[in-house]
């Protein structure tokens, strides 16, 4: 893993350590003790979620440079259990943290050694990226698949402080306020987020911009300048040949990263980057919540961003009454997330949930959806329906049309002329 603050945890001028080679016939399976799956640490649902952890403390450490040994203590568990999982099935296992980082980035989790249920891992997915070397999308979502996620833990405390001190100063305006900010400017100078701290709306938020908004990593500079991407606004990572990676997979989808603004390492007092958490769970769903809102309003809706201090994404209110509530979320795992979903919150209330996810998770696996289906909870099942925006929209014309026929479509009467 190549960690864009301060250096590689593989130097890339070094011979990597011996990468295990892939077992490309069944291997040998030794029976382990039948208890439940969830409670056995070198478990393949279990291990993934040690080893993701793993990946993210690694790379959250500041100073490689002063880096000396033991290891995180997660990464040393990662390793272990690693280990034992192999050997108890006749594979060879990683030699060291260093080999494990290595079998994250070039090995689709499906390759590794494990028993995972069917349809939870893409033949394609990964815990560090190939190219960039940073912790893929999918090693968040790993992590915080455990009710003790320190990843969510933090993610949630921050963004549910805000929530608080907004519903303390009954300002649900500021809260708003706060959303767009983290979603439409990822990249603040340490000045702007200083003018932004002083405007009225975020007074309820005082002294919290300081603890989301951190110094952009030093590795993401090429030429003493940081370049933010055209697309999502984020700061994208300089690659060996030239190029540019972005972190959103929409970006990536696209094609070629398109290079934005750039700023000086100095500009403003210093750049800040939203902390990477809050980027996937909060800034890259929301580019979709504000792209189906101004979708929705081209129809002549007037939708409700975060309603009840962001009970849920979106409430809708259509011509015949009927209020539609949303969440829409954009995970690189559709499995991952049905695992995670949960039932919105009946405050405030409508008459239909709806669980939106964007066009290009759908355009990158078609069974997207389906997945994500098979995977929830049956009482989430009951009281959800999920989509893909473009299937939400047609159904959202669908029923503005029948609004306007002043009739229903589930109602329609017979034609006798048909």
């Amino acid at each position: 893993m190549c960690s864009m603050r301060s250096g590689p945890l593989v130097p890339r001028g070094r011979r990597p350590p011996r990468l295990v080679p892939l077992q490309r016939t069944p291997v040998k399976r030794t029976a382990v003790p039948t208890t439940d799956p969830a409670l056995i640490p070198h478990h393949g649902l279990t291990l993934l979620r040690t080893v993701a952890t793993a990946v993210l403390d690694l790379d959250a450490l500041s100073d490689l440079g002063t880096f000396t040994l033991p290891y995180p203590p997660e990464a040393q568990r990662a390793l272990n259990r690693t280990a034992l999982a192999c050997l108890l099935r006749g594979a060879d296992p990683p030699l060291s943290v260093s080999d494990l980082l290595v079998w994250c980035r070039r090995r689709p989790v499906t390759e590794w050694p494990l028993d995972l249920p069917d349809g939870l891992a893409g033949p394609e997915d990964r815990l560090i990226d190939e190219d960039s070397c940073v912790p893929t999308d999918l090693c968040y979502e790993w992590a915080v698949d455990r009710p003790d996620s320190a990843t969510e833990q933090i993610d949630r405390a921050l963004v549910g402080l805000a929530m608080d001190r907004c519903r303390l100063a009954n300002a649900p305006a500021s809260y708003v306020a706060f959303r767009r900010l983290l979603v439409e400017h990822p990249v603040l100078t340490r000045d702007k987020a200083g003018e932004i701290a002083l405007e009225p709306s975020f007074t309820p938020l005082d002294g919290l911009l300081e603890q989301i908004y951190l110094p952009a990593p030093i590795g993401w500079a090429r030429g003493g300048r940081f370049t933010s991407c055209r697309r999502c606004r984020t700061l994208l990572a300089p690659m060996r040949d030239g190029g540019w990676w972005c972190e959103n997979a929409r970006c990536r989808h696209k094609g070629d990263a398109l290079v934005g603004p750039a700023y000086d390492e100095a500009e403003g007092s210093g750049v800040l980057l939203l902390t990477r958490p809050l980027r996937l769970f909060v800034t890259a769903p929301g580019v979709a919540e504000l792209r189906l809102e101004r979708a929705l309003s081209r129809l002549g809706l007037v939708p409700e961003l975060w309603p009840n201090y962001d009970a849920y994404d979106l409430r809708i209110t259509l011509p015949d009454g009927r209020v539609w509530a949303v969440d829409v979320k954009d995970w690189a795992n559709p499995a991952l997330l049905g695992r995670n979903a949960a039932p919105l919150p009946t405050d405030p209330p409508y008459d239909e949930a709806f669980l939106v996810v964007p066009d290009h998770r759908t355009a990158l696996r078609h069974d997207y959806v389906a997945v994500v289906r098979r995977f929830l909870r049956t009482d989430v099942r009951r009281r959800t329906t999920v989509l893909s925006q473009r299937q939400f929209m047609t159904r959202a014309r669908s029923a503005l049309a029948d609004a306007q026929r002043g009739l229903f479509s589930d109602d329609r009467p017979e034609d006798d002329n048909a």
